[in-house]
């Protein structure tokens, strides 16, 4: 599939993941894949940074990659007593572990969006960091921590990382020492968002990269609020919807979800499943469309979910719940009537194939299907395998592939 128009960000861009959605079981904790580190020690050209591999592709394949910005981190820190850190991580809790086997009596936090790669982070670090502490909430964990640590990179999102640096300083003590890290060794904008919260910052040039160093002397004075409202018509319905950082979309209707609204259909009634629900935006218009319509959404991210939660109460919705998910498991099968979803663009495949399964598993006999994507090929093809009358409805930019579960 064509990958989609990326959030609007700085440049050079900041990292973080794509927002989650609903995704296959990490493999068995009891073959751990093998992890490699790519830090200053590599010898390959610059240019390599411009290359992104997906953390969950490698990990498909055995392999569990120290992101660059991590592995800076990690070679940049020398022991030393510490009682807790908070951890932010663009891979698998890298550095966070690492200060954790370090520190086998301290408190170590990571907090990971998304639920997938939270729960692979906890399995394969268990046996070898058993005082690291991976979380999957919408915030950063509260408490008072001696060292906060934000690895980004340059290909990610810049509105999520402004709000982590900021939740990163609340959460340090007076005096605490906060650690960013980027795999752009030019950068500059990790540097100004620094300086716009801390007084002094030190610079600590890597191979492929910058590690700085900043101190807390003071709370911050004004917290910055990331959350946003949007509204957009359905149908003539004004649909209002909730998004944060890192939820898919921020700030704005994505065009696929447009198409998505074009062309499915909702009737009386309908139990409608939102598959990688994001900010919940076509599961809100479809319980605004008729009488009686229940929604559920999933998706793998937790911002996600508290988003939609949040959009129905903006809404004035009670019959609108929203559940984390990170497998795309059913906990009613056969119960539904429409099924939509707008799968991300990488893996293969894999995640797309994740969203069709879903959906066949949660319809009932003669329930509707609505995959949206800028290429039908692959999802005519295995659509047409589970489902009936399957056919591609030109929308937008967009086709969306629509069938029906056979009676």
């Amino acid at each position: 599939m064509k990958p989609r128009r990326p959030a609007k960000s700085a440049n050079p861009r900041p990292g973080a993941s794509r927002p989650g959605k609903p995704r296959r079981s990490p493999p068995s904790p009891s073959s751990p894949p093998v992890e490699r580190s790519y830090g200053p020690a590599d010898d390959a050209d610059e240019d390599f940074d411009d290359f992104e591999v997906r953390e969950e592709d490698l990990y498909s394949l055995g392999v569990l990659r120290t992101p660059r910005s991590e592995q800076h981190l990690i070679d940049f820190w020398k022991p030393q007593p510490l009682a807790s850190a908070l951890c932010c991580t663009v891979g698998r809790a890298q550095f966070a572990a690492h200060l954790a086997q370090a520190n086998p009596e301290s408190r170590v936090v990571c907090n990971v969006l998304d639920l997938y790669a939270a729960e692979e982070s906890r399995d394969y670090h268990r046996a070898s960091a058993p005082n690291l502490e991976v979380t999957c909430e919408t915030d950063l964990p509260a408490g008072e921590f001696d060292l906060t640590a934000v690895p980004i990179t340059r290909n990610g999102e810049a509105e999520l990382n402004r709000e982590w640096l900021q939740q990163a300083h609340m959460r340090l003590k007076v005096g605490g020492t906060l650690l960013a890290s980027s795999d752009n060794y030019k950068d500059t904008w990790l540097r100004d968002q620094l300086q716009l919260l801390f007084k002094h910052v030190e610079r600590h040039s890597r191979r492929g990269g910058v590690v700085y160093e900043a101190r807390k002397t003071a709370q911050l004075k004004r917290e910055r609020d990331f959350e946003s409202d949007f509204a957009f018509r359905d149908q003539g319905r004004l649909v209002k919807a909730i998004s944060r950082p890192g939820v898919f979309s921020h700030r704005k209707l994505d065009l696929g979800a447009r198409a998505l609204l074009e062309v499915m259909e909702v009737r009386e009634g309908d139990r409608f499943l939102d598959i990688g629900c994001g900010s919940g935006a076509v599961g809100l218009a479809a319980a605004l469309r008729q009488p009686r319509v229940e929604v559920e959404g999933i998706d793998s991210n937790c911002r996600a979910i508290a988003a939609l939660r949040k959009g129905a109460e903006l809404n004035g919705l009670t019959t609108v719940t929203a559940r984390l998910e990170a497998a795309g498991k059913i906990d009613s099968p056969a119960s539904f009537d429409v099924a939509v979803g707008n799968p991300p663009y990488y893996s293969q495949y894999k995640i797309a194939n994740l969203f069709v399964m879903a959906a066949h598993a949660a319809l009932k006999p003669g329930g509707r299907v609505y995959m949206v994507s800028k290429q039908a090929d692959w999802f005519l093809a295995r659509m047409s395998q589970l489902f009936q009358g399957v056919e591609a409805v030109p929308a937008r930019e967009y086709m969306v592939v629509r069938g029906t579960k056979a009676k």
